[in-house]
């Protein structure tokens, strides 16, 4: 995707269908002061030049028996071309992982796993995680409480 010079329309019409991806183009169109032609145009736009990657329903994790989540801090014994794609194959290929970075520093990895309870993460991590050839060292962290969870600022909010 190349670096797109959003307006203000763009902006307001990429918040909205953040918080509500299944507005009627009609209702994005009222939302953002256009009619409905010139704002399914905008759309489109923005879906064709890569601004907007798709949508999505968020399910409630419960539900789907993955209410309970890790966060992983992890730690390779090599950073040979081999370890690192093989950890990071690996990693991507398990429906548990929800999230994964590899980060500058340390820790080399930071995973959000998603898993039914305490006894499948137990399972997860010495049945599969710590059996990826390279795993040094891996920290475990649990949520208290979810204060705030939606990704990103909102893009009307423009850093300078």
């Amino acid at each position: 995707m190349q670096c797109m010079d959003l307006d203000d329309i763009d902006r307001a019409i990429i918040d909205h269908l953040r918080a509500d991806g299944r507005l009627s183009n009609v209702a994005l169109a009222e939302k953002v002061h256009l009619t409905p032609g010139p704002c399914l145009r905008r759309v489109q736009r923005l879906e064709a030049d890569g601004v907007i990657l798709g949508y999505a329903a968020q399910v409630a994790p419960a539900a789907l028996e993955q209410g309970f989540e890790v966060f992983l801090d992890v730690e390779l014994t090599a950073y040979d071309r081999a370890t690192v794609e093989g950890f990071e194959t690996t990693m991507r290929g398990f429906d548990e992982v929800v999230e994964l970075y590899r980060l500058f520093g340390a820790p080399d990895y930071f995973v959000r796993v998603a898993v039914a309870d305490l006894e499948a993460y137990e399972h997860f991590l010495t049945e599969q995680v710590i059996t990826i050839p390279g795993v040094s060292r891996i920290s475990s962290r649990f949520a208290m409480k979810v204060l705030k969870s939606r990704g990103p600022a909102p893009v009307t909010a423009r850093s300078r």
